[in-house]
């Protein structure tokens, strides 16, 4: 960092008149090459992992910008995998994806010094759930619209849970609520009380 003294402050009499320091701070370290770095580390390690386990695919890394409304956040690294029968790689509802998500991460982390969101995607599963809860959002809520009873979706991951809430949550009739522990924590939709 290059830090510049722009306004020097004032202590003042007992607090009065005090001024605060004015600072100019300007990063020496170029951080989309630190990014890349980081994003091709993440590949060679999903790679090895992928190499190790004998799963024959290719790995395509990209940067995206962070998610709106995550301020500071920096930007997310996505890893998609392509290859042929890659089933063994999403497994039941995305559990081993997830699970090969975290390890990626967790590896990254270690040996690059720096925490970076990496999303891992393999043969546009996690676009097509995304899609799919959506679906079943309104779907339920329109259910829930008609019957006048709440009703409570089956168990699922923050991250999904996550996206029943951000589809629902304009929605002026319905909202919606996490209920329960661990990994029987579950969505309720239910109708806007008056």
């Amino acid at each position: 960092m290059e830090v510049t003294v722009v306004k020097e402050g004032r202590q003042g009499i007992l607090g009065l008149g005090a001024e605060e320091a004015r600072v100019r701070v300007r990063s020496l370290v170029e951080v989309p090459e630190k990014e890349s770095d980081i994003a091709e580390a993440a590949k060679r390690v999903l790679e090895t992992l992928l190499a190790r386990v004998g799963v024959v695919a290719s790995v395509v890394s990209q940067t995206k910008p962070p998610i709106e409304g995550s301020e500071g956040a920096s930007n997310v690294i996505t890893l998609d995998v392509t290859g042929d029968d890659l089933g063994i790689l999403i497994g039941r509802r995305g559990q081993t994806l997830s699970s090969l998500q975290y390890i990626v991460r967790l590896i990254v982390a270690h040996q690059e010094k720096a925490r970076v969101p990496i999303v891992i995607d393999v043969e546009g599963y996690k676009q097509r759930r995304y899609g799919a809860l959506q679906a079943l959002a309104w779907r339920m809520a329109e259910q829930v619209k008609v019957r006048g009873r709440s009703f409570a979706l089956e168990p699922m991951s923050a991250y999904e849970r996550r996206i029943i809430h951000l589809t629902l949550a304009d929605d002026p009739d319905v909202i919606t609520e996490s209920i329960g522990d661990g990994e029987a924590r579950k969505v309720v939709i239910m109708l806007k009380e008056e």
